[in-house]
């Protein structure tokens, strides 16, 4: 560590910082910054030195660079989370070489040093771009509280554009976002895939018909996933104008297109760290899959009008309820696209291959629905559950939310949803064995105690292995 003598033998004037406080990272700062990677950019290398010796331990990385040009090129190479510039420098000040890199791409928040406070300076320090500002002489804390200021800026702008992104294009599966509902075959084998890749970096394309719960699988993916404190970002790509759609993904800089007032990052930059979710990725365009194919492999970005790319650290699935093969045959889906996503698939079923799993569903639905509109439920007796599971569900899982949503509205089911062949007793006096009837006694009892095998065995009065060793011999 250089001394303050030393330096002063130099000719460099050393920076006034708290020299005691050069630890791990600590607290106080922000669970972010021992994440952050920053560049420092000083002609002095005293202060380099300081910043390093200061920011080295707490961050995960730190360079520097002693002039404008070393610092394009690391830019050119790196993605930087914070850049640390100062003001006054041999040939261009900071702000002259921060308003260049905007125009071309710049990515990271700039915090600007100066010993030279006025107005006029502050005012171009922010029309360049310039998030903070610090005087000099500073202290340690100073500099340590001005990155954590832009790292919590940065992580808020994200979350609000995604919740945005999200208000805008409001999921169909507001009541099941997070977790897969039901104990048919089927959804158990999905739930042990799930258990099995979400820990793992591969991709996942998701297939199946339309409203078969695509995006409660890929949530459930990124909640047991070690991304589960980023964020998850939903893209329905066939929601968006196909001319929009590049820079809804990618960003754009400043003046690239008509109406680019302002440089913006896009959904990608936004999902940092997380995980993106691609639905309907058949509709997009055989240009934007070539874009997105780059994207996927390279792991880097370039938004619209940019000279400069961008790394991304992403999580990626996909999903679709097209036959992307037989698009891939058709012309209409990039064959190399097809194979880079289609790593690990996962087919989701119909609702009427679900058995029982529509009673629980519809069970959920009344329930939240109805303290969402504030009227009472509606009982679902015998000839309404045999109704219920007897109907085709073309519109699966979200043709079900809109039936119970209208059924509290009205006060009753539709007549149609009513068996009257099957009401409470008519299995029993049917050919139903006895098998049959503990069967179907012991799932109700899993569906009115939401699958606690505990709680279900105290109400049935048997062992808990009971239950378990039943519920294995019918492979749920």
């Amino acid at each position: 560590m250089r001394s303050t003598a030393l330096d002063e033998a130099n000719g460099v004037k050393p920076p006034v910082g708290n020299d005691d406080n050069f630890g791990g990272p600590g607290p106080e700062f922000g669970p972010w910054l021992e994440k952050a990677s920053i560049l420092v950019v000083d002609d002095e290398p005293g202060m380099r030195n300081f910043l390093v010796r200061t920011l080295g331990p707490r961050a995960k990385r730190v360079e520097e660079a002693a002039d404008c040009e070393e610092a394009t090129k690391k830019l050119d190479q790196h993605h930087f989370d914070v850049v640390i510039l100062d003001n006054i420098m041999p040939g261009k000040s900071g702000v002259e070489w921060l308003t260049e890199q905007r125009e071309i791409g710049f990515f990271s928040d700039a915090i600007l040093m100066t010993a030279y406070a006025d107005l006029d300076t502050a005012i171009k320090a922010l029309r360049a771009g310039a998030v903070d500002f610090v005087l000099k002489p500073f202290r340690s804390n100073q500099i340590l509280n001005a990155v954590a200021r832009c790292l919590d800026r940065m992580r808020l702008r994200r979350e609000n554009h995604v919740l945005r992104h999200e208000l805008r294009a409001t999921s169909d599966h507001v009541l099941l976002r997070d977790r897969l509902i039901g104990y048919s075959p089927q959804i158990q084998e999905i739930r042990e895939t799930i258990a099995r890749v979400a820990p793992l970096p591969t991709s996942i394309l998701i297939s199946g018909q339309s409203g078969t719960g695509k995006e409660v699988t890929a949530r459930s993916l990124h909640a047991l996933s070690d991304r589960a404190e980023k964020p998850f970002v939903p893209i329905n790509c066939a929601a968006i104008p196909s001319e929009m759609i590049e820079a809804e993904l990618f960003g754009h800089v400043k003046g690239a297109f008509t109406g680019a007032h302002s440089a913006r990052d896009g959904l990608f930059m936004h999902a940092q760290g997380g995980t993106l979710f691609l639905d309907e990725v058949g509709e997009l365009s055989l240009a934007t899959q070539s874009k997105l194919l780059r994207a996927i492999e390279s792991r880097r970005i370039r938004p619209v009008g940019a000279e400069r790319e961008a790394p991304v650290d992403l999580r990626f699935v996909f999903a679709t309820n097209a036959d992307l093969e037989e698009e891939v045959e058709a012309g209409r889906f990039r064959a190399d696209l097809f194979y880079r996503i289609n790593v690990m698939h996962i087919e989701m079923p119909p609702l009427h291959d679900r058995g029982d799993d529509v009673l629980e569903l519809a069970n959920l639905f009344m329930t939240k629905l109805s303290k969402q509109l504030g009227v009472r439920q509606v009982p679902m007796d015998g000839a309404v559950r045999a109704g219920l599971t007897r109907y085709g569900w073309p519109g699966n899982v979200r043709e079900l939310r809109n039936l119970i949503e209208r059924t509290l509205i009205l006060g009753r089911f539709p007549d149609e949803f009513r068996d009257e062949r099957a009401d409470q007793g008519s299995q029993a006096d049917g050919d139903e064995t006895l098998d049959e009837m503990e069967r179907r006694h012991i799932l109700a009892m899993l569906h009115k105690t939401g699958g606690n095998r505990n709680e279900a065995s105290r109400r049935l009065g048997v062992s808990r292995k009971t239950i378990d060793r039943k519920c294995a011999s019918w492979d749920l």
